[in-house]
């Protein structure tokens, strides 16, 4: 289909959210061509470093070929880095492979290209995307849009950057400790990590340790809620890939929600939270308790056991392996993160420590079934603090409280192992900076989650993009 277009020139990127834009499409409001090149004006003006590649030749003949009828006919996105589309760069955001190419397309960006999407370039990762800010020696650090010099977030916290910032109205990520929710809640945006194998990864996704989601960072729960109707259902190249489930975007506001059982947790996973930042947190939370007709549950025991060294360990001896004919001769072209936890967990991997993970996976299997037989959604914090330094170093400190480096992702990563999915809601803000407030449920329950969320944006409207200075 070929649309005609009577809207002037974009001056800049469309500041609203992707449904809209696709809307303004097919009313002749907007044109995609336009559109693109606006997002490349703003990219090229940006000081965010929030895109790595750019990829302008194909996507200008992709957004002249749009069809606007399409789910997303015509939008621009963003593709997190650590993603392989044939014929990008296949870095992994590191120096060790600045110049690998990828010879395969995920299964994520074939199912969004063939709904319309227009592949603008690579957003920022952490290296390997292994820690929660995204810095690294192959393309210096990304900024966060609500204030310049703090990070966005790691490891899609190019994605989040450009979301947020205004660059795209859509971007990539994926989740194997935090790694959506964490920049989302970093941004002021959605951030859904979905239930283990919703959406297909690869084709040629190693499974690790079975932690990794793929989704989005969007600006509204009806992005999200797209995205997954067109991304998720099995595909044979990933064999632990789940059934598709239809109707997510049209199920919104259908879903009920009056009467469930909700722990409000401020430690969970023994985390370390700012107090400041808990106490909008917590507010929030008693609000979409009362929206939502949720039943607040208290004297619910939310202890997990202790698994980040079991989660780093494992991610940690899948890298290694990825290195295996650069290690240790790399470790001057690694971040200080990844250089020290290959130096730091290189003995610790062995059949031993195998099986005493998988011991703690069943271990947290076992407290997760409980606490979900006992409440139906848990809210706690996406982040222990708000986004830190862009340079880093990753903090020990949040909110005066003394925790150590290791507090940094431990609200998150628990969903990762179990499998579960978590969302990360925009609930306000601290210090000028946004905070999320993070929902889990039981495995499958996406729909859910959307709903609550959906109903936290129609009572609190939070800001599409970071406000300009």
């Amino acid at each position: 289909m070929t649309a005609s277009y009577d809207g002037a020139v974009a001056d800049v990127p469309w500041q609203g959210d992707a449904v809209s834009l696709v809307e303004a499409f097919r009313r002749g409001e907007r044109s995609p061509v336009e559109e693109l090149q606006a997002c490349y004006d703003a990219i090229d003006a940006s000081d965010l470093n929030a895109f790595c590649f750019l990829d302008r030749e194909a996507a200008l003949d992709a957004a002249r070929k749009s069809d606007p009828t399409l789910p997303f006919g015509g939008l621009p996105i963003g593709v997190k880095e650590l993603e392989r589309h044939a014929g990008w760069p296949d870095t992994d955001a590191s120096l060790v492979f600045k110049d690998r190419i990828a010879t395969s397309t995920d299964t994520m960006l074939q199912r969004a290209k063939g709904a319309g999407a227009v592949l603008v370039g690579q957003t920022t990762s952490s290296e390997f995307g292994g820690v929660n800010l995204t810095r690294t020696l192959l393309h210096g650090a990304t900024h966060n849009p609500w204030k310049h010099g703090h990070t966005p977030g790691g490891s899609s916290g190019g994605s989040a950057s450009a979301v947020a910032g205004g660059l795209v109205t859509l971007a990539t990520g994926g989740d194997g400790g935090g790694s959506i929710r964490i920049p989302a809640g970093f941004t002021g945006l959605v951030g859904l990590k979905s239930t283990y194998g919703r959406i297909p990864r690869g084709p040629g996704a190693p499974n690790g340790n079975l932690t990794t989601t793929v989704g989005c960072l969007t600006r509204s729960v009806r992005d999200t809620a797209r995205w997954f109707d067109v991304c998720n259902g099995h595909e044979g190249n990933d064999p632990l890939s789940l059934p598709r489930v239809e109707g997510w975007e049209a199920g919104l506001g259908s879903v009920p929600t009056r009467g469930l059982r909700a722990v409000v947790v401020s430690d969970w996973g023994s985390a370390v939270v700012s107090p400041a930042m808990w106490a909008v947190l917590e507010e929030a939370a008693e609000h979409l308790v009362s929206i939502a007709g949720l039943r607040r549950v208290d004297n619910v025991d939310t202890s997990l056991p202790r698994l980040g060294a079991a989660w780093s360990i494992t991610g940690m001896a899948a890298l290694a392996h990825e290195l295996r004919d650069h290690w240790p001769a790399c470790a001057d072209m690694l971040t200080p993160e990844m250089r020290f936890g290959l130096e730091r967990t290189g003995s610790l991997y062995g059949t031993e420590a195998r099986g005493k993970f998988e011991m703690r996976r069943v271990e947290l299997n076992r407290r997760m079934t409980e606490i979900f037989s006992a409440v139906d959604l848990v809210i706690t914090a996406s982040n222990p603090d708000v986004a830190f330094d862009a340079q880093g170093p990753l903090p020990d400190t949040f909110g005066g409280i003394v925790a150590g480096a290791g507090n940094n992702g431990v609200l998150t990563f628990p969903a990762n192992i179990y499998g579960n999915p978590g969302i990360s809601i925009p609930a306000g803000t601290v210090d000028g900076l946004p905070v999320g407030l993070q929902v889990m449920a039981r495995h499958f329950c996406e729909p859910l989650l959307l709903e609550l969320a959906l109903a936290f944006e129609r009572s609190r409207p939070w800001p599409h993009i970071a406000p300009r200075g």
